[in-house]
C-alpha cells in the first residue's frame, strides 16, 4: 500500500457520485462468504496435513473480518457477499490447504476477543502485526501497509502528518486500529508536552462511519491504513484528499489462535505458494493493491 493513491478498483457498492451515497452503499449487509477465487494451483498435501483436525472435519475455516475497509474487505453490491483482497487471498489459501475459507462479518474490535473465545478460527481484516497483539495471537504475514492522513479536499486547515498541525483538532479513526489505540494518543501527548491543546480523538465503530463523519464535517481529519484511505479518497468524488506520504509501514498478518498447532506454519507455506505460483500477484493487481505486495511470508515479525 505504499502507492495508496493508485487504488482504482471498480465496485458497484462504491460507484455512487456522492460520498454519502458511497458510504451508505457499503455499510449494509450481514455475514456472508466470499466468492473470490484463486487463479491457479491446487491442494498441497504436505501443507494440508498440517491443518487442525477440527477444521478438516467440516472442510472449512471460519474467518472473521470487518468488511468496511475497502479494497481489503467490503460488502459487495448484492449486500451480503464479502469481497476484496483478503477474501480472495483467503480463497486461494483454502485451495492450497484443501479447505474452504468462510468469511463472516464482525466489528474490528471484536475479532481478537472472538478468536480468543473460539468463536472464529482465523482473522483476516487488515491486522497490522504488533508486539501487543502477538501476546495473544500469532500473525502470518501476507501484505504491508502504512498510515495516511485523510482531510477535506483542498486541505483547508493546512494539516500535515508532521509537526503540531493536528493539535486542538478533532481527528478520527476506527475503533481497535493502531491509529485509534496508539497513533492519535501519542500525537495528542506530544501536543500537550509542547504546550498545545490535546487532539480531540473521535473513535468510530467502523471505517464507513469515519468516512461519513469527515464528509459531513464532524471531524477535521482521519487516520487510516494507507491503501484504505487512498482508495476512499479516490472514490470520494473529490471530497477527500490524502496529505503527504504513508508512514509507519508494517506487515499485515493473518491472526491465528496460539493453540492452533502447526496451522500458522501451514498458512505461511500456503502464502508462499500462492506468491510463487502467481495467484497472489493476480489478486493484488485485480484490486490495484500491488504496492502492498510482499515476497515472502513470515510469522510474528512485529518490531513494535
Amino acid at each position: 500500500m505504499l502507492t495508496s493513491h493508485t487504488f482504482r478498483a471498480t465496485l458497484g457498492c462504491i460507484a455512487a457520485a456522492s460520498v454519502v451515497a458511497l458510504l451508505a452503499g457499503c455499510s449494509g449487509g450481514g455475514s456472508g462468504s466470499s466468492s473470490g477465487s484463486s487463479e491457479s494451483g491446487g491442494s498441497n498435501a504436505k501443507l494440508a496435513a498440517m491443518v487442525p483436525d477440527s477444521i478438516k472435519s467440516d472442510g472449512k475455516v471460519v474467518v472473521a473480518t470487518d468488511p468496511t475497509y475497502a479494497p481489503m474487505e467490503l460488502v459487495g453490491s448484492d449486500g451480503s457477499t464479502i469481497e476484496g483482497v483478503d477474501p480472495e487471498i483467503g480463497a486461494a489459501l483454502g485451495k492450497v490447504l484443501g479447505v474452504k475459507f468462510t468469511f463472516v462479518k464482525s466489528t474490528f474490535d471484536a475479532i481478537i476477543p472472538g478468536l480468543s473465545a473460539g468463536k472464529y478460527e482465523l482473522g483476516m481484516s487488515s491486522f497490522t502485526d504488533t508486539k501487543e497483539r502477538e501476546k495473544v495471537l500469532d500473525f502470518v504475514t501476507y501484505f504491508k501497509a502504512g498510515t495516511d492522513l485523510m482531510v477535506p479536499a483542498g486541505n483547508p486547515k493546512k494539516l500535515s502528518t508532521t509537526g503540531n498541525s493536528l493539535c486542538g483538532l478533532t481527528v478520527a479513526a476506527e475503533k481497535g486500529t493502531i491509529q485509534s489505540d496508539s497513533d492519535i494518543p501519542a500525537r495528542s501527548k506530544k501536543c500537550t508536552a509542547d504546550g498545545k491543546k490535546a487532539i480531540d480523538e473521535s473513535v468510530y465503530p467502523d471505517q464507513n462511519a469515519v468516512n461519513l463523519a469527515l464528509a459531513t464535517g464532524r471531524i477535521d481529519a482521519a487516520l487510516a491504513d494507507s491503501g484504505v484511505a487512498g482508495y476512499m479518497a479516490e472514490k470520494s468524488d473529490n471530497k477527500f484528499e490524502i496529505v503527504g506520504k504513508p508512514y509507519s509501514t508494517a506487515p499485515y498478518g493473518i491472526a491465528v489462535p496460539k493453540d492452533s498447532g502447526k496451522f500458522s506454519k501451514a498458512l505461511q507455506g500456503a502464502v508462499d505458494e500462492i506468491i510463487k505460483n502467481g495467484t497472489y500477484a493476480k489478486i493484488l493487481k485485480k484490486w490495484a493493491s500491488d504496492g502492498g505486495a510482499i515476497t515472502k511470508s513470515e510469522i510474528n515479525v512485529a518490531k513494535s
